[in-house]
């Protein structure tokens, strides 16, 4: 079962039609990220604190539909890839059944300005093993 977060729109998030702008989608998706890092037993503010952190490598937007104002979008988050430094995530972007967008972001363990490899812990827990 994906992590989920869920939003009406709000108006501030639409265009002059309606429409949300482009860029929210990437809002929902890291407001996303924080639910689907504690469904891992990883709370960011407890990720954070140990030292070297996971920042945003690359992220992806596949738009289908809009989402509009007076909607209420929910994100599912998963896990769609385990590297050995890197995991991208999938949050799938919907109103009710409707896809609207699908985000891929890819985030690295960063330790002195490098991609290194998870500790081991984490890279189980993200891993579901």
């Amino acid at each position: 079962m994906p992590a989920q977060w869920s939003s009406p729109v709000r108006y501030v998030e639409c265009d002059q039609q309606g429409v949300v702008f482009n860029a929210h989608y990437l809002t929902w998706a890291d407001e996303a990220s924080n639910v689907w890092w504690a469904a891992h037993g990883l709370p960011w503010e407890e990720l954070v604190s140990r030292g070297p952190e996971p920042v945003v490598k690359a992220c992806t937007l596949e738009w289908t539909s809009s989402a509009r104002f007076g909607d209420v979008v929910t994100v599912d988050a998963e896990t769609e890839k385990v590297g050995r430094s890197s995991v991208t995530v999938r949050f799938t972007v919907r109103v009710g059944e409707r896809l609207c967008c699908v985000v891929r972001t890819t985030y690295v363990w960063l330790a002195g300005g490098r991609a290194t490899p998870w500790p081991d812990d984490v890279r189980a827990r993200i891993a579901g093993a």
